[in-house]
């Protein structure tokens, strides 16, 4: 970990001093979004050391084809990428022909970097002298706007400090651009049109395969001291390149500022063959509005995203950093707009994992968009997966599956499964069940039901089907077992009866009849269409609930646990505590082999279950199965931590929940899993969120109300946090002296605190 890094502040992201060793770690740290792209915290000017260039728009990518040495039947054909997309952000810098690179200069003193998570802006400032001795001040603004979301906007600021100079400016727009993770060094992108207009250029380029049409822009304009300069630029150009120059004689401490509107149009969003004029008039808009008043918006959008998500700890500087870090990050990454977007696992920060859809959506996601936006971005989710309900049908049909039965995909970007290691593409198929609960979260949150007879149903039928073909019947055990899986602890491949498999396999069945009988009596029309549309059968339903009565779950009798498979006592049951820290992370310092024969746990797995389930068990079930699976737990994955956490809350054992949380909210900041370079974890960050709001705060939604059950770790004065809740804004703020709660609606809401109801009343301070 590196924890002296990142400078302890409640709402910006701060390094002090450059080290070239911590760039790529910083080009993660300082990322920023607006949902509809996203950019590294790549330097604008020239940087000739170890750099990890990126840029992303939402929803383009390309099917890398699969690269493996053993095919299988059933491998998907490609691995889906996010494209690192032409870079619109560069300004070389040139002084006396000397180039601004930090890697060749003499000195580089102040350095500094902020991310401003309050208003939504990243600044960069140093002081470097140059090989020759020339001494230059640098203050740099960027931000990716909000309200026009095709737009980025850089404020550059340049002076001289020791002397008169021939300053050059080049803004420039680079096409020629590729992935650092590409499987067989493809050329993603073809260039069709490079074109230059006044003091804007642009640059037309579609995506291979998927041919996606995209055009990259930009408009620069140099101020000297504040006024502006009307020499147009010297236009230069390449096959993959087209940059603007622009030569000023600066005397000595002259502010020489460049501003730089950029950004992209594509075709997902307007006509392919008008992305160019599209994109004038995109630059018309910023233009008109200048860089101070589209900064201001920005601000403003963002004060109206933190007046509903913002959490506020007192006394904790690291936990409050932490978890705004991790609120900011998420709304960067996704805002609903879009139901054909989601949630990558990385976001806009980096290339690994491909940037496409996983599980983490469903089981980790959805609740932090339910409760800090309005619920139609929760259901622009769940219609994401609505959508491609055909696809889940496909992917299964290509294993062996029939008659409607649907396995949605453990990665992808249009519904085809894209992963291609068979361990999970074939047998991690629980993420079928966070699908299935995640129609159910959202019905047991919102109150809405209507998403379930107009979309919902016939996703939960397909997922039934499934697990109904899933299992075969054991003639030794006289139950139903299901053979050759992975769980969600990946550190155990195709091993038999994973109990939080089974038991979802179980739940999915039961809920999908319960929802046929709910939708056959109170929604006739949409019963009579889902019924001629997936020829369902009082027979087939009859042979579901055959499996779902008798399916097989694990047991120790001696230990009085669900066993996480069978054959898991047959391990070497060292707990992790006794392990050599020089065998830590064991993901590094092991064969995959060792690791497979090990009973260490990668993440929450019959511990993610009783997350899911928590009201099926008894405080007392969960308090036997934590304490015998959590000292097996490496929490080597990004989801671990906040699961762990929850439940330690729940069990009042506040501190290892503060530590749990403490991990899950600076993993990134601190660089608790040493690969920050790679980018961000942006899908456990909804988990970091859950452990505040679900642990500490106790919140879950019981018998149909919103229930909470506060506790506040021993290092907090105070913690506060709002919800969405059905239409009505709850804050519940928790402090040494008591918890209070705030309604913002039109009616009255009842609630309960440890177990008591409480009535609160719209606009009434209440404390309970």
């Amino acid at each position: 970990m590196n924890q002296d890094y990142i400078k302890a502040d409640s709402w910006s992201i701060i390094e002090e001093g450059f080290d070239r060793e911590r760039v790529k770690s910083s080009e993660s740290l300082f990322s920023i979004g607006n949902g509809a792209m996203g950019q590294r915290a790549n330097f604008e000017e020239q940087y000739s050391g170890e750099t990890f260039q990126g840029s992303y728009i939402a929803g383009v990518y390309y099917p890398d084809k699969t690269r493996v040495g053993w095919w299988k039947n059933g491998y998907p054909e490609y691995f889906a990428k996010v494209l690192n997309a032409p870079n619109w952000i560069g300004i070389n810098v040139v002084i006396n022909q000397e180039p601004l690179d930090l890697n060749t200069c003499k000195k580089v003193e102040n350095f500094r970097r902020e991310l401003n998570m309050k208003e939504g802006w990243y600044k960069r400032s140093f002081v470097a002298t140059l090989p020759s001795g020339l001494e230059v001040a640098v203050d740099v603004v960027r931000f990716l706007s909000l309200d026009l979301d095709e737009t980025g906007a850089i404020q550059y600021n340049l002076q001289v400090l020791n002397g008169d100079a021939e300053v050059a400016m080049e803004p420039y727009l680079d096409g020629g651009i590729k992935n650092m993770d590409s499987n067989w060094d493809d050329k993603f992108w073809s260039i069709t049109k490079i074109a230059s207009e006044g003091n804007r250029a642009f640059v037309e380029s579609h995506t291979m395969k998927t041919n996606f049409a995209v055009c990259t822009f930009m408009q620069a304009e140099i101020f000297v001291d504040g006024e502006k300069m009307e020499a147009a630029p010297k236009v230069e150009q390449t096959e993959t390149l087209v940059a603007h120059a622009y030569s000023v004689k600066a005397a000595k401490n002259e502010t020489i500022t460049l501003i730089k509107f950029g950004g992209y149009t594509v075709d997902r969003n307007h006509p392919k063959e008008g992305l160019c004029t599209t994109a004038n008039g995109v630059l018309d808009k910023a233009s008109d509005l200048g860089f101070e008043a589209l900064l201001q918006k920005q601000k403003e959008a963002w004060g109206h995203i933190w007046e509903m998500s913002d959490i506020t700890i007192e006394g904790d500087v690291k936990a409050q950093q932490g978890i705004r870090f991790n609120i900011f990050q998420l709304n960067q990454t996704y805002l609903g707009k879009d139901s054909r977007l989601n949630i990558g696992p990385k976001g806009f920060t980096g290339e690994k994992y491909g940037g496409s859809t996983y599980w983490d959506t469903e089981a980790y996601c959805l609740p932090f968009y339910m409760a800090t936006k309005n619920q139609q971005v929760a259901w622009n989710l769940l219609q994401y997966r609505y959508n491609h309900l055909p696809k889940a049908i496909e992917n299964a049909e290509k294993l062996g599956f029939t008659n409607g039965a649907a396995l949605y995909p453990m990665v992808t970007m249009n519904g085809e499964e894209c992963h291609n290691e068979w361990e999970i593409t074939f047998e991690e198929i629980h993420r079928n069940g966070a699908i299935a609960f995640a129609v159910y979260n959202y019905y047991r949150f919102t109150g809405d039901y209507s998403y379930i007879p107009k979309m919902g149903l016939e996703v939960l039928i397909g997922i039934a089907r499934f697990w109904y073909q899933r299992v075969n019947f054991s003639q030794d055990k006289q139950q139903y077992v299901m053979l050759g899986v992975t769980g969600p602890n990946e550190y155990e491949n195709n091993v038999n009866n994973n109990w939080y498999t089974n038991y979802l396999a179980k739940w999915c069945i039961e809920y999908a009849i319960e929802q046929i009988g709910k939708v056959a009596g109170e929604y006739a029309d949409d019963y009579g269409r889902i019924m001629a549309k997936t020829k369902l059968t009082e027979a087939e339903i009859k042979d579901w609930t055959k499996v779902a009565d008798n399916i097989y779950f694990p047991y120790s009798e001696k230990h009085q646990v669900f066993l996480q498979q069978d054959g898991f006592l047959d391990k070497d049951m060292i707990k992790v505590q006794d392990l050599d820290s020089s065998q830590r992370p064991i993901n590094q310092k092991w064969s995959w082999d060792r690791i497979l024969r090990s009973p260490y746990i990668k993440q929450a797995d019959v511990l993610q279950g009783y997350y899911f389930f928590e009201d099926h068990f008894s405080k007392e079930d969960l308090e036997r199965h934590f304490d015998f699976y959590e000292p097996f737990t490496v929490h080597e994955s990004s989801l671990s931590p906040c699961v762990h956490s929850i439940q330690a809350a729940k069990l009042g054992r506040m501190e290892q929940a503060y530590t749990f949380y403490l991990r899950t909210s600076r993993l990134d900041l601190d660089d608790y899993n040493k690969e920050v370079e790679e980018g961000l974890h942006i899908t456990s960050m909804a988990g970091t969120w859950m452990s505040i709001v679900e642990g500490f705060g106790g919140m879950r939604v019981l018998d149909d109300a919103l229930s909470f059950e506060p506790q506040i770790p021993e290092q907090w004065n105070s913690f506060s946090f709002k919800v969405n809740f059905r239409e009505q804004i709850v804050t519940m703020t928790a402090s040494k002296e008591g918890t209070f709660f705030e309604l913002t609606g039109n009616d009255a809401l009842t609630i309960k605190v440890h177990g008591k109801s409480v009535e609160l009343l719209p606009g009434k301070k209440t404390r309970a």
